[in-house]
Formats: structure tokens, sequence, C-alpha cells
């Protein structure tokens, strides 16, 4: 088996991150949390809602956009058409799965009204109960949760 050299490898992260992997050519299923919804993303909430309206908004399935391989709703044309002409600002990390599941080696559900913003990124957890565990130290977890990422969304 051929090794891929460094670039190669934060290449595919990339790819990783923003929803895909690249297996030999061929695009893999989307690597966004369904948990719940399947086809629609983080549970029908919207994601420029976070951003700015100050925390989760549900979703319309008059406002509805396919991205990642999968649904997102929006609770506004205006939301949707910003999530549109950016949607890498808006994807939650980790493609919305529980961001200190991640960090422990697991892709589970998420609770849209347990999450964080740090550093212009969306992160949400499975409850508010963990959603404090995570934000006791969220530098670390993301750390931790960086390095188990790509190996857990390739194992899907």
């Amino acid at each position: 088996m051929q090794r891929l050299s460094p670039s190669v490898v934060l290449s595919l992260a990339a790819l990783l991150i923003s929803g895909f992997v690249l297996v030999t050519g061929a695009v893999a299923k989307p690597a966004v949390n369904t948990i719940g919804s399947p086809g629609l993303a983080i549970k029908g909430y919207d994601v420029v809602a976070y951003f700015d309206q100050g925390g989760p908004r549900a979703g319309s399935a008059k406002h509805t956009v396919k991205h990642a391989g999968v649904r997102w709703q929006f609770s506004s044309a205006a939301n949707k058409a910003k999530f549109e002409q950016n949607p890498a600002r808006y994807m939650p990390a980790y493609g919305g799965y529980c961001a200190y599941g991640v960090a422990q080696g697991y892709l589970v559900k998420i609770e849209p009204d347990a999450w964080a913003i740090r550093n212009g990124k969306l992160y949400l957890n499975y409850s508010r109960n963990v959603q404090r565990t995570w934000s006791k130290s969220p530098d670390a977890y993301i750390q931790k949760a960086n390095v188990r990422w790509p190996k857990l969304i390739s194992s899907r």
C-alpha cells in the first residue's frame, strides 16, 4: 500500500471537515449528523440562527437547501441566503455531531439547545449536562475531537 504525503493527508482532512470523504476517487456518505431526522441536518435547526439570532431556531421546510448530501432548514429566507452564500462559515464542527462525543470517540446525537460558538465555529452537544462538562475544557476536547474525527467519519 502506498503512503500518502503529509500535504495529501491535510487536504483529505480539509475535505472531511467540509462534509465529504474521498475514497479512491469516489465520494462517500456525507459527514453530517442526521440522527433522529434522516436526510435532514441537525434535526432541522437553522445553523445561521446560532450566529445571527443568538441561539437555536427551528428551521422550516419552506426554507430548505441541499448541501453536503443532506437538507438544511432555515427559519427565514434571509438565513437560507446567508448559508447559500457561505456554507463553510455556518457548518457546525464535526458535521453537527456532539463535540464531546467526538472527543470521546463516538458519533452521537445532539440537542439543539446544547451549543457553543468558539473561535467562529458552532459546536453542538448531546445534552445541556454534556455541554456543561464540555465547556469546562473546550480547547482540550476540541483537540481530542480534531484527532478522532477523521477516523470516526471514515469508519461510517
